[in-house]
């Protein structure tokens, strides 16, 4: 199972909207049976502002107008502070430029329908393929909740490490048994985005499937986009990741950094040239990185002789102990380990980081691995975006031979 970089809440993912001009919204809602309260919609609002309205409900009646861009992912909820993580009662939906309404029976807007917007009638296409296999995740995915909500009293706490163990083993026990299931809804996925290649609900999907998609089944995506959709939002941003991906991917020159190592000394990549290097993408919280450093330890001590060095490139800019710590419990500071250069203040500003290692090979998911010829050439991906581990120990031996 990967470990995905970034966890956005639902309703976040459409921050940014495109260039066109804005056309006039109104959308009417009767949830039914609900007491007078203020109810919040939040939608893009321009390009660089995510814009939240609020209205008081009279008799479960309200009505919203505004305007947009291009259809966007929006939400309604009655709690604007539970929105910003995607929990409470709320509901997200596609809205589009025109008249919509939504109506809820139940009182909730969980419950709630959107009526009027065709990109919206093409997600409830998507959400009836998906429902049998979320009808057998949601147990699994609830009780993973509950788990990891008491793992994070527990650290709240501060307890030991090995207090937490048997928490955390089960919280990995509960990630594997998601894992068939997750796999199953990626195959109703695709099988959407071949029906609708042009569909905003596709386009925004892709941009947060590219960390498992290849350059190649990326590509073949948006070549089937229309010109409109590939110059939307979502069309922008994807075309931005694929050009990240490519420059990660075997027959790119590898980007060239220099940074401080773990232990206090300077690593530059050009000073690697002449041997393979294996860019090591991980971090100490991402439990399949850990379980795969055995096996690169077997790698490293097989193949370092004949050229072959390693080096680790970790999420925890933001807790360094946790790097040093788990570099030191799972003996693998044989090889040079250095931070991404993650500054979330930037991310958040949308501001360039050109200290951001990942960014110059498009990491999204952990582990991913880019593999670096003696020339300084990428010859080989293996996680996010390529191949995997048994792909990897083929071009290592086919490299260096048995």
């Amino acid at each position: 199972m990967k470990m995905y970089i970034f966890a956005i809440p639902l309703v976040l993912l459409q921050l940014h909207a495109g260039a066109q001009d804005k056309k006039p919204f109104t959308l009417t809602g009767n949830i039914k049976g609900l007491k007078d309260r203020y109810i919040y919609l939040s939608y893009p609002e321009s390009a660089e502002k995510y814009h939240t309205d609020s209205v008081i409900t009279k008799n479960g009646n309200f009505t919203f107008k505004g305007a947009l861009q291009e259809p966007s992912q929006s939400s309604l909820t009655f709690d604007i502070r539970a929105r910003m993580y995607g929990e409470g009662d709320m509901v997200s939906f596609f809205m589009e430029p025109g008249s919509m309404q939504i109506t809820s029976k139940t009182g909730h807007l969980k419950d709630a329908k959107l009526t009027g917007s065709k990109v919206q009638d093409e997600q409830y296409v998507l959400d009836e393929a998906r429902a049998p296999v979320m009808k057998k995740l949601e147990p699994i995915y609830k009780a993973y909740e509950d788990l990891n909500e008491e793992y994070r009293k527990g650290m709240k706490a501060k307890k030991s490490e090995e207090e937490l163990a048997p928490l955390k083993a089960k919280l990995e026990k509960l990630r594997d048994d998601m894992e068939p299931y997750q796999e199953e809804m990626g195959k109703k996925d695709s099988v959407f985005m071949d029906q609708y290649p042009n569909s905003y609900v596709t386009a925004q999907m892709l941009r947060y499937k590219i960390s498992n998609l290849t350059y190649k089944e990326a590509e073949a995506y948006y070549v089937k986009m229309s010109p409109e959709m590939q110059q939307s939002t979502n069309g922008k941003e994807l075309k931005k990741e694929m050009e990240a991906l490519l420059a990660g991917s075997p027959g790119s020159v590898a980007h060239v950094f220099s940074k401080t190592d773990i232990n206090g000394q300077t690593l530059n990549l050009d000073s690697l040239k002449g041997r393979y290097v294996m860019l090591d993408f991980w971090a100490s919280w991402c439990g399949p990185c850990r379980k795969g450093n055995p096996h690169l330890k077997e790698l490293y001590s097989k193949y370092k002789e004949k050229g072959f060095e390693i080096v680790g490139v970790s999420d925890d800019d933001s807790n360094p102990a946790a790097w040093k710590k788990a570099v030191a419990q799972d003996g693998i500071g044989i090889w040079r380990h250095v931070l991404r250069g993650l500054d979330w203040d930037k991310r958040r500003q949308n501001q360039p980081n050109p200290e951001d290692t990942s960014d110059y090979y498009g990491i999204h998911s952990l582990p991913t691995k880019i593999l670096i010829d003696p020339q300084g050439m990428i010859i080989g991906r293996y996680g996010g975006g390529g191949e995997d581990d048994e792909a990897m120990n083929r071009k290592l031996k086919e490299i260096f031979g048995a």
